[in-house]
């Protein structure tokens, strides 16, 4: 009889012991890795913006809470061996609730619908927890393996509830963009935040005007701003009021310094952008925010009226990537344009361009073979971004 006690002691020991490894490992590696970001936002909304999440201690801090609490759930239902996973279960919920932030309309903090399930899943728990002890009454196998029904029951137990969590959670990946590159840009990191989603085609246009504030504090946003998939108007590079763009927890104030006062209430972007200029607090950087909004809203002929305003044209002095090849698409499909420009190696890639597109008469097909050598150019976005 003690023999039987002890085999049933060790194998629950190992199956409690490997449980908590899994918990453990999931818990800190997801806070770490994919939620900081949001958990960041959450208590940034909640302190009013009056302290800061460390991603380091609030992932070490919240695992030991939910390990403790397992703890006492644990001690509670004493589920030692069969389906002792299902102690983890508030714990779980717990993690899910954590991470199912997203932002309002108004910039505060709203959860999903899925707390409107937590009755049914608890009521549903509790017939389990049940069931599972009953079972261990029943159960009179003296040893069981390390790879037995019971340790391969737990870990498939565990693997549903991370599951759970996962759909829980707020896995919006733009909304995580914009929380990750908001992180860059509070350190000051304008290189890795320009890093942040760099593959994905999914954006908005809060993701598109950030961006293009980490591009122009990089001196960039003349070159780059069409590598990126663009959504929203030329309106929406500054979140002002009115404009579709908004910050999570980056200070607006940081951003409206950069271009060179703070924009007085109910003021549109072409509005604020006018006054700083015609107030003489314009920096350098509002030139390409002016310009740049312009081309997202495909207005060449703005374009090119505005331009020599800011650029002296002229072969010795090579404009921005984005601002070559915009004059050299508005000096091709205008008969009278305002201002001549050639730039040879731009005159020679959009030859290039229209010799492809006469290739193929699909249109579908037509865009595969220019998104394959033209994406990240202005030519692209112009024709097939829209």
């Amino acid at each position: 009889m003690a023999r039987r006690r002890s085999y049933q002691h060790d194998s629950g020991i190992v199956v409690r012991t490997v449980s908590a490894i899994v918990f453990l490992a999931f818990t800190f590696l997801w806070l770490y890795y994919f939620q900081s970001d949001v958990l960041a936002y959450a208590q940034h909304v909640l302190s009013d913006g009056q302290t800061h999440y460390n991603r380091l201690i609030g992932a070490v801090l919240i695992t030991a809470v939910l390990w403790l609490l397992q703890w006492g759930v644990h001690g509670m239902l004493r589920l030692y061996n069969r389906l002792h996973a299902l102690s983890y279960f508030p714990s779980m919920v717990v993690l899910a609730l954590l991470d199912a932030v997203c932002p309002s309309a108004s910039g505060q903090l709203s959860f999903s619908l899925w707390w409107l399930l937590l009755l049914p899943l608890f009521v549903a728990w509790g017939f389990a927890v049940a069931g599972a002890r009953e079972l261990s009454r029943l159960d009179h196998k003296n040893y069981q393996p390390f790879f037995s029904r019971s340790m391969w029951g737990n870990l498939l137990v565990l693997g549903g509830m991370m599951v759970g969590v996962t759909t829980v959670a707020n896995t919006n990946a733009v909304f995580h963009y914009r929380a990750r590159v908001e992180t860059c840009l509070l350190k000051q990191r304008f290189d890795e935040a320009l890093q942040v989603g760099s593959k994905s085609l999914e954006t908005d246009a809060s993701l598109t005007m950030l961006r293009a504030y980490a591009l122009s504090r990089s001196g960039l946003l003349g070159d780059r701003l069409f590598e990126y998939p663009v959504a929203g108007s030329g309106a929406d590079l500054v979140p002002v009021e009115g404009s579709q763009s908004r910050l999570l927890r980056y200070p607006q104030d940081s951003l409206s310094r950069h271009l060179g006062a703070i924009p007085r209430p109910g003021m549109t972007t072409p509005v604020y952008l006018e006054r700083l200029q015609r107030y003489d607090q314009a920096t350098p950087a509002v030139r390409d925010y002016v310009l740049c909004g312009l081309l997202i809203d495909r207005d060449l002929d703005g374009f090119a009226r505005t331009l020599p305003l800011y650029y002296e044209i002229t072969d010795s002095l090579p404009l921005p990537r984005h601002y070559r090849e915009a004059l050299t698409l508005y000096v091709h499909t205008r008969s009278h344009p305002v201002l001549e420009y050639h730039d040879a190696v731009c005159d020679e890639d959009y030859a290039n361009l229209q010799e492809l597109e006469a290739q193929y008469r699909d249109p579908r097909e037509r865009h595969i073979r220019v998104k394959e050598q033209y994406q990240g150019s202005y030519w692209y976005y112009y024709e097939y971004m829209k």
